[in-house]
Order: C-alpha cells, then structure tokens, then sequence
C-alpha cells in the first residue's frame, strides 16, 4: 500500500467560521469561495440564519454567499441558538452578542456542554457583558445565557491578557471589542492562530497587531465582496503523515493554507526528518498565504516538541503522535494540556488506543512520551466520538499489520465529511 498523486482539500474550517461571522456584520454582500460544509461551519450559519442574516448555500459549488446588515443588523433570534458541537461557534458568538441590544441563549451537544468557558465569560464581564454559564465549582460551561445590557449600555473597551494560549478567547475579544466604547488591548501569552485579526484587517476593521498585542476600536465593517478560503492544513496533516509512513509514497497537496500560525506540524515533521518541500504562492489581497506541499517516505526520528511551536499545531497532535509510533527513539510531546479539554480528551484518548495497537507510550497530564517501534497491529479502537481521534487512528491503521476496526466513525463529519473517499483516491 502507498500514497501517489494529488490531492486538493476542504476549506479551512476556522477561516470558514471567521468569513461568515464578519460578512453577516459588515454592510454589502460577500461571497465565500472553497467553504468548508462541515457540521461546525453549520451550526455557525444556522445561528446568522436564526438572527434574521440571508445566506444562500450551494454544497456543489462549494460557496456561500451572505447578505451582511452591519455591525447594528443582527436580529433577536426566536429560540436558543443550537451550535452542535461547534467551540468556536460557541466561543466566538458568545464574544460578537455580548455586543448586541438583545438577549440570546447558546446551546450545544453533550460533547460542547462540557467544554470551559470562563476563559471567555471572565473577560466579556469585565467589559460590562451580562453573560451567564452553567457553574460547576470554579469554571462555567455551556449553555450561556448573554443577557440585554440595562439601559443598553455600550461594552466598554480594556486591557486584557489571556492566562491561556487560545485564539478562541482572542477572537471573541476582539469581537466584542468592535461594539465597545474606547480601545480594546489584547495582550497573549504565546502567539496563536490569526486568521480573525487577518480578516478584520480585509473588512477594513480599525485593529493593529503589535507581536504579542492586538488593539481593536469600534470599526464599521465593509464587505471585501469575495474571499476565498484556502485549504485546511489541519486536514492536510493527516495525508502528510500517510504519505510519510507509507512506503514508496510520493503526494502533492495543493492550494493548502500555509499561515505561519499554523504551520508547526510541518515544523515538527522536518525535524524529525520528513521530505517535505513547500512552496508559497502570492496572497493577492486575500489575507491568508496559500500554495502546495510536496511530502514523500521518510525515516523519521523522535524528537522533543514543547513550548511556543505547540499553539502552532494543538490540532495535529493526534496525528503527530501517531507519526512518533514509527520514528526512532523516542519523542517527548510536552506543554499540551490543553488538549485534555477539546471535544474529548485528546491524550487519553490517543493514548488508549494507540497502546491496543501495540504503541509504547507514557501518558502524562501535560506530556506524552513515545518510544518509537517497527510495527504496530490492527486493533478494535474507540474514536471517542471525535473527529481528530478517529482520523488519526485511520492513519494509524494504514500503516498497521492486520486489520483495524475504528468504532464511532461519523464523528469525521464535524470537520471533514469525505475525509475516507479523499484518501481511497490516493491510495494504490
């Protein structure tokens, strides 16, 4: 078995979530080309839909259009806003409505309802948000109940620095930050992905970037008419890796985004010796760098991966582990945490299965250590009910002698629904 050809990826899942945000908040008419139609990019248009926004899909073409009303133009939804399993919908909405003359209600599946959500209700009440969670001890957790101001008192702008490394809580700061009186400072403790302060900057948003600091002030926001989303490098991951495990491989990802914020899986994988060769295309006005990923077999070595490289690539640690089961030595992924609380728990999770299969993993509350083997065998597997798990293990399974069975796997759909059929195509 080995990986040949080329292969042209979904959209990008969170530059999808950003595009229809700002285009239902700007004034005039966006179109959004290589959308990804994914159950999380659907609950976020569900929920515009809710608050009185037109938006028209067309799956086959790829490509939604949306008829923004400006930042005043959202309307009091009739029902609580359901965002399935979706955290940045969650995350993100709950900064934009802080803003808005209406109260809302946001609500998720069993998975989203216990994912934290103080690191965004703290900050939205020091602004003068009325938001309120589910409280259980020292954290909140969905649903959240964001409240009419009394006498619609605008959010007022402040300094702010994020005790955690999470582009969610930045985006739903500067969200809000575009209804707040004065000038919103967001300060990080490590970078994090930048596709919202890219895109505010398309929509002509009054925002400057500074290293670690965003400043954001009330902004009118007009439509830049088109925006094209590039490949998601996180779905890419998974096919880089097969291409890297398999023998006699040789693959081509094309029109794959390439923002440095989140290019760390490739980082990680040249380290550890990987033949990947990368080349870069002009932005051209759209904000976010594109271009193509050549990757073929490789012998790969542990290393050891912690620190600011890991916001970089908190995504595709699932499939970074998988990788570190066949480099030699060992591998040390540290300062990951974060992870234990996503959709599920990502270290157990990838740590449980991958030791059925044979893995030679310690599993630690911030670190995993994986000592790289020949082989590892087909198994029964768990994917938890989470997308990242379940295409990780699929990989893993590639590669392994005998056959894997991978239970719960329509839980793919959340980020990527033809994730199997795109690689059947390139296998031979």
């Amino acid at each position: 078995m080995k990986v040949k050809g080329e292969v042209y990826l979904p959209g990008d899942k969170s530059i999808s979530h950003r595009a229809v945000i700002l285009s239902s908040i700007s004034t005039g008419t966006t179109e959004i080309e290589d959308f990804l139609f994914c159950e999380d990019c659907l609950s976020t248009i569900n929920a515009f839909q809710e608050m009185g926004i037109k938006i028209e899909l067309s799956e086959k073409k790829k490509k939604v259009v949306v008829y923004g009303k400006g930042l005043k133009g959202l309307s009091k939804p009739n029902k609580p806003l359901y965002l399935g399993n979706s955290g940045t919908s969650m995350r993100l909405l709950s900064g934009l409505l802080s803003g808005q003359s209406f109260s809302a209600r946001l609500e998720g599946d069993a998975s989203l309802s216990k994912r934290p959500m103080a690191r965004i209700t703290v900050p939205l009440r020091l602004m003068g948000a009325q938001i309120k969670g589910r409280k259980k001890e020292e954290e909140e957790y969905p649903p959240l109940v964001i409240s009419r101001r009394k006498g619609n008192k605008p959010l007022q702008g402040i300094e702010y620095r994020i005790p955690v490394a999470s582009a969610q809580v930045k985006s739903a700061l500067l969200l809000a930050g575009l209804y707040a009186r004065g000038k919103t400072e967001i300060t990080e403790i490590a970078k994090t992905r930048d596709h919202t302060e890219r895109m505010l900057k398309l929509f002509k948003a009054n925002l400057s970037v500074k290293g670690l600091k965003c400043l954001i002030y009330p902004s009118i926001l007009s439509s830049p008419k088109r925006i094209k989303i590039p490949g998601d490098i996180s779905s890419a991951a998974f096919f880089l890796v097969a291409a890297l495990l398999l023998p006699n491989s040789s693959l081509v990802i094309k029109n794959v985004g390439l923002n440095p914020t989140r290019t760390g899986i490739i980082d990680a994988l040249k380290k550890m010796g990987a033949e990947i060769r990368v080349k870069k295309r002009e932005e051209k006005g759209e904000g976010e760098p594109m271009g193509e990923i050549k990757v073929e077999t490789s012998r790969l070595k542990g290393i050891e991966i912690k620190g600011k490289i890991i916001p970089r690539l908190i995504d595709e640690i699932p499939i970074l582990m998988v990788a570190a089961c066949f480099a030699k030595g060992e591998t040390r992924i540290k300062d990951i945490g974060e992870l234990r609380i996503k959709e599920v728990d990502r270290i157990h999770s990838l740590c449980y299965n991958l030791k059925k299969m044979g893995a030679e993993i310690e599993e630690k509350e911030e670190e995993v250590i994986i000592t790289g083997t020949k082989r590892l065998k087909g198994a029964a597997l768990d994917s938890f009910k989470d997308h990242r798990t379940a295409m990780a293990l699929t990989i893993a399974g590639l590669k392994a002698e005998g056959k894997t069975v991978i239970k719960d796997k329509e839980c793919i759909k959340v980020s990527f629904p033809d994730f199997e059929e795109r690689l059947k195509r390139i296998i031979e």
